[in-house]
């Protein structure tokens, strides 16, 4: 008889908010940790973990370029790997890039399945330069 094994994927809550029976730190559990954890790789700069630079979609350091089809296509291989490379949990189904030269930023969407699991889920993320 085989054994199916439900994996439970658990984060912290980055805003630190308590939870409001317990008073602990709320967690996130399955689909939205996942989902944290991919947009948390996808904005992190390389360099910026100690001991492991290539880590991270290097998103917001492609602001400061001109914003044509060239740096769209950048940024697209750019999550490509990172999400291929450093989270194992997830299946990309479509990356889309569309700059928006007139406010600053990139729109990212992401739309991915994770392991084990048949719902897509669909990340959406504006970046934009903060100076």
């Amino acid at each position: 008889m085989a054994v199916t094994k439900n994996l439970v994927y658990k984060d912290i809550n980055m805003s630190f908010a308590n939870h409001p029976v317990t008073g602990n730190l709320s967690v996130l559990r399955n689909n939205e940790a996942v989902k944290r954890a991919v947009r948390n790789l996808i904005l992190t700069n390389h360099y910026e973990r100690p001991y492991n630079p290539d880590f991270g979609g290097n998103v917001r350091a492609m602001l400061f370029e001109n914003i044509t089809p060239i740096t769209e296509q950048t940024v697209y291989g750019n999550i490509k790997r990172a999400i291929e490379n450093y989270e194992p949990r997830v299946e990309i189904n479509d990356i889309r890039v569309n700059g928006k030269p007139d406010q600053n930023g990139l729109y990212v969407s992401i739309v991915f399945t994770v392991i084990n699991s048949i719902e897509p889920i669909q990340l959406d993320v504006f970046v934009e330069r903060t100076r």
